[in-house]
């Protein structure tokens, strides 16, 4: 599941409930998420989509939901910084961006 698509579905992997993360994506990208969502203390599945080398991402938390995680800013980067929509998607590598949040305080 993308950003973009907020459609949370469960699929069985290596004979467990997961929900998934995303499908049909890279190696690269599959440990760069797994890295990820193993700081944040969920557990990982990653089951290979055939000779494609591409591959279904999937945490054991069938409660999991990409789009609440990101944009509620759960999840941590390993340097300690909220993961924002730029850095899932690896649009930006730098984990030291500043944190704009979507609403300001008053004063």
């Amino acid at each position: 599941m993308t950003l973009d698509k907020a459609q949370h579905s469960i699929e069985e992997i290596d004979g467990v409930r997961c929900s998934v993360v995303e499908k049909g994506v890279s190696t690269e990208r599959a440990a760069f998420l797994k890295n990820l969502l193993e700081h944040n203390g969920y557990q990982v599945k990653i089951k290979a989509e055939g000779d494609s080398g591409l591959a279904t991402l999937g945490v054991t938390d069938i409660v999991f939901n990409v789009v609440l995680a990101v944009y509620g800013r759960h999840l941590k980067s390993a340097s300690g910084k909220k993961v924002t929509p730029a850095y899932w998607l690896q649009q930006s590598n730098k984990e030291t961006e500043i944190e704009v949040n979507y609403w300001s305080f008053g004063k």
